[in-house]
């Protein structure tokens, strides 16, 4: 359910979370680590340094480190900027008026599986995954 680059991204902070609180990690590095070519992960990081959830550092010394502690940044918060997984919300038939009031014909399967998977990802921190 997760693509590849959710995938590199999540193991990317799992990995990060292993470091020394002042200690960066190269991209190339953290690509060998995760199994990601090293310029895509490069990419990845970058936009997650523009999320908020790791810290860009250019030079000697330099690469990447989280922005908090891993136990405050969650799967979900990974995801969301690549995944867009907040977008599930809707129905799963496509339809624009599908709720509780007028469901779909699976509107309460897809809702319960919807419901518990985001629940998974705003629940399961980094410093889980990275155990």
């Amino acid at each position: 359910m997760i693509s590849k680059t959710g995938i590199h991204a999540t193991l990317a902070l799992a990995f990060l979370s292993k470091l020394e609180p002042t200690e960066f990690a190269g991209a190339t590095q953290i690509a060998t680590e995760v199994g990601a070519p090293p310029n895509y992960l490069g990419k990845l990081l970058k936009q997650l340094a523009e999320e908020g959830l790791v810290i860009s550092q250019k030079g000697f010394g330099g690469g990447f480190k989280l922005a908090k502690p891993a136990n405050k940044i969650t799967v979900y918060d990974v995801l969301e900027p690549i995944e867009k997984v907040s977008k599930w919300n809707g129905c799963f038939l496509g339809k624009s008026k599908c709720s509780e009031k007028s469901p779909c014909n699976v509107h309460s399967r897809w809702s319960k599986i919807r419901d518990e998977y985001l629940s998974f990802l705003r629940e399961t921190t980094i410093a889980e995954v990275a155990k």
